[in-house]
Parts: structure tokens; sequence; C-alpha cells
């Protein structure tokens, strides 16, 4: 099995990945370890003092003007991670869990924490062992951290609450911990306030839905190819030099993408010999263009979300001159930004997939296909309700778009003000995710039908990969109608695993 080793200076978002959807394994670096011990010997020297620290010896938010004596500081800790796991709600996925927890531990071991070696080796040792606390979807608003959220898993770092355990059932985390071998942490000083003070949880799913939109817009490309070419369009608004002249990379890399799935096609074109058609319509003609700014929109997060992996977010933090500083680094405007950046640009990009789709079915716009893609219009309804269902998703999308960072609700008494509700961005982006799957899912559908009710022309080579790969999937080709759920279900399963681009570059060579 792989092993991600956690040292001091971050992760990468493929460590993100291996450990939360394919399991990896984590080991923490010599360093992190020394670097964990040295901030600890800081705390507790500060500890020792009489003047109190935030953090470390008053409490938190509206109430750090109180000084908290030596022996109610452990309580203080247990009694903080409690209260904050508050989250309501159904829970949310194990993957998320899973990433939220090692990015957390990625900040622990950076030494600014001053949480001690063992609480960081215990971090490692619950997620090794496939046990992943209960978080709800209610509970941050994505400043001070994602505080339920954090708090529910820290909560079963000290054998409380529930959690999953590797088989799946939810069970009392202590028993969970007691049949894993891992013995539970008794907090000390700044330890509960550190496991709870990040932005870990928007963060790794800004890292998820960054891998999962790279492979959606590689497949988009292939779904606005396909309908291009079977509506007999012009591959000629996909030359290098018409993009060149307006040089946005995505925009540049998106036309390539489309041109050579459209290469050696016998259907491309025919609207120039003699048809009344002078221009494609918007949505196929501008297609590189709106998938473009989504791909430039893609590549600014990815940069947002590499800062934040080197980030080490915590409030106090340990420095290296052994100061212990209050700051707000843990405010998540940086990473809810680009959140909704991105649910912006998936809800154009699925809406101008269902233009396409629609424009496929429509007897007086996909010139000379018939009514719906029907095999017998009239007795046979065709992909009609098919296009129902994706004009439902891309009016859900748009909804989903409205930003949730321009939102703000005041919590602490005052003291937490201004909050970037990041968490929320995330979580609204995950359906968008899904939607837009789906989406280009029942274009590739409507495409791949219509591609093959064009007898007499034969279509490129990458789109016959495409064809084929879709129907060995349980996709059925044209003919009378028949129950389509499952046919949209098994397109949906296709695309979602990345079957669109495995079928293609083998033909075409790698997508940009």
């Amino acid at each position: 099995m792989h092993t991600v080793v956690v040292g001091t200076s971050g992760v990468t978002a493929s460590d993100v990945l291996a450990v939360a959807r394919d399991g990896a394994r984590i080991e923490l670096s010599g360093e992190a370890v020394a670097a964990l011990a040295a901030a600890r010997e800081i705390v507790d020297a500060l500890a020792a003092k009489p003047e109190p620290v935030y953090g470390v010896s008053t409490g938190f938010g509206a109430l750090a003007s109180r000084h908290i004596s030596p022996e109610l500081r452990a309580q203080l800790q247990r009694n903080i991670v409690r209260s904050h796991a508050a989250g309501m709600g159904p829970r949310v996925e194990r993957e998320v869990v899973r990433a939220l927890m090692f990015l957390r531990l990625k900040t622990v071991c950076s030494g600014h924490t001053g949480v001690r070696p063992e609480v960081a080796q215990t971090m490692a040792d619950i997620l090794n062992a496939r046990i992943t606390p209960v978080v709800h979807e209610y509970g941050s608003l994505g400043c001070s951290g994602d505080l339920a959220p954090l708090s529910h898993c820290a909560l079963t770092l000290m054998g409380e609450g529930d959690a999953e355990g590797p088989d799946g059932v939810v069970r009392p985390a202590g028993e969970l911990l007691a049949e894993a071998g891992i013995a539970p942490v008794e907090l000390r000083e700044k330890e509960g306030l550190a496991l709870l003070n990040g932005t870990d949880g928007m963060l790794g799913m800004l890292v998820m839905a960054l891998a999962d939109l790279e492979m959606l817009y590689k497949s988009a490309d292939v779904s606005a190819a396909l309908s291009l070419e079977a509506l007999l369009g012009t591959d000629k608004v996909l030359a290098p030099e018409l993009h060149a002249i307006r040089p946005h990379p995505g925009q540049g890399a998106s036309a390539a993408n489309m041109l050579a799935v459209l290469k050696g096609s016998e259907l491309t074109g025919h609207h120039q010999d003699g048809a009344p058609r002078v221009q494609d319509a918007y949505s196929v003609r501008c297609a590189p263009q709106v998938a473009g700014a989504g791909r430039d929109t893609l590549a600014h997060a990815r940069t947002v979300a590499e800062r934040e992996l080197a980030s080490a977010v915590d409030n106090p933090v340990v420095l290296p001159d052994g100061r212990v500083e209050s700051n707000g680094n843990f405010h998540g405007a940086p990473v809810a930004y680009v959140l909704d950046f991105l649910a912006i640009a998936a809800a154009d990009l699925g809406s101008i997939a269902e233009r396409r789709t629609d424009r496929l079915l429509d007897k007086n716009r996909s010139h000379g296909l018939p009514p719906f893609l029907a095999d017998d219009a009239g007795v046979d309804s065709g992909l009609m309700i098919a296009q129902y269902t994706q004009a439902a998703l891309v009016s859900e999308m748009k909804r989903l778009a409205v930003p949730a960072s321009a939102d703000s609700i005041p919590s602490s008494a005052m003291q937490e003000d201004h909050v970037s509700m990041g968490w929320s961005a995330a979580r609204k982006l995950r359906t968008s995710v899904d939607n837009l799957t789906r989406i280009v899912a029942i274009e590739l559908y409507a495409a791949t039908r219509a591609i093959e009710l064009r007898e007499g022309l034969t279509p490129a080579p990458a789109s016959q990969a495409v064809i084929g790969a879709v129907r060995a999937a349980g996709v059925q080709g044209p003919g009378p109608d028949r129950f389509l759920a499952p046919d949209l279900a098994a397109a949906d399963a296709f695309v979602r695993a990345g079957g669109v681009v495995a079928a293609v570059e083998p033909v075409t060579g790698p997508l940009a």
C-alpha cells in the first residue's frame, strides 16, 4: 500500500487524494517529530509562567479574557472539543472526513501548533486504522477554522462520540480505538484548540473537486466535439491560429482537444457546401471559449490550493523564535472564493452542454436528425425527457452558483464578526460537480446516438472509439423507446470513472 510521509513543509494534492480516497497509510517524518517536540517545549514553558497566553492559559473567542489556572487547563481543552462538537444534519462523506483529518495532521506536523508528538501519531494511527469520525453537514462558518467538523474529529481522538469502523458500521469511538489498540489522547494546554482551528475541511473538498473537474473538463471537450460532429458543424473554428490571437491558455487547450477528437471525421463542415447555415450556433462555436474560461478558473483555484497545502493554519501559532502569537490566518476567504468561482464555471459548462443536447433533439435545428433522436417519432419519444433531466440539473447548478462567500453571519458575541462560509461553498460545489458529471453524460449519450444516426458518413476515429467504449459500458444505441434510466446511469458511471478520456487518448494522444 502507498505510504504518505508527513513532514514540516506541507503536503501535495496527490497526498490528500491518496489518503482520502485510496486509504494510503501515513507516517510522520523524523523532522516532523522533532519540530513537534521543539514547539511543545515552548508551549510548556509559557504554560508555567504566570502571564496569560491566549490558547495556552486563557479561554477562547469572546472568553479569551479569562485566565485559566493550571489545574483547570486539561479540563478546558476537553471542554472546547466537547462543546464545539455541535454539528447537525446528515453525515458528510468518508473521503471528506479523511481529508479533513489528514490536513489537520499536516498543520500539526508543521511545528507551529505546540501539539505533542504523541497526539500527532495518534491522529495518524486513527487514519491508518480506517476509523472515520462522524462529521455532520452543518456547523462550520469557515472562520476560526471548520470548528464543528474538526471538533467531531478531535472527539474521536479522545475516545468519545461516534465513528465509522473499517467495516462501515458506526459505533462508539472508544470501542473502535480499543479494538485497534489505540489509546485515547489526554489533551493538554493548547492542544484542543490546535485540533480545531483550520480550514482543512474546505481545503480537502477543494482538492478533490479540482481532481474531479480536471477530468470532467476533458470529458466535456470530447462530448462537445461529438455534438459538433453530430450537428455537421465546422471544425474550422477550432484552428490554433484563431485561438492564438486571444491567448487564454484554457481556451487554446479546449480547442486543441476538440480538434484532436474530430481529426479524420467525414461529418464536419458540410454546411459550408451550399447549405444556408453560415455559422454554427454559439453553443457549438463558442465551446472552447466557455470551457477554456473554466479551465483558467481551475488553474487559479489550483494555485490557491497549493498555497494552502503549504500553510500552517492555527491560532495562536508557535514561531521559531519562541513567540506564541495570535493571528487571523484561519479565515477561509482565499479558499471560499475559489470554491464559489468553480461553482460558477461549472454551472456555465453545464448550461452550454445542455444547449447542445437540446439542439441535437430539435428537428428544426439538428440538420436532418429525427425528432428527439427517436426511432419512430410520435410512437417513440426518444431522448425528450433525458433533456428535461439535464435541464433540471442545470437549473440546480445555477442556484448553487450563488456565492456562499458573499455572506457572513457574526458569531461568538461579535468577536468573530466576519466569516467566510467556505465550508458551505465547498459543500455546494460537491453537488455541482456531481450534477455536471450527469449533464456531460447526457450530452455524451445524445451525441453518440446522433452520430450513429448519420448514415453514410464516417465519424472521426476518436469518436468511434468513444462510441465503442460507451456501448461496451452498457449504454445502448439507437432503437425503439426503452426504460431510459439504466442507460443514463451507465453513461454517468462511464463519465465518472474517466471512461471518456480513457477511450479517446489512445487515438488522440494525451488531452490537454
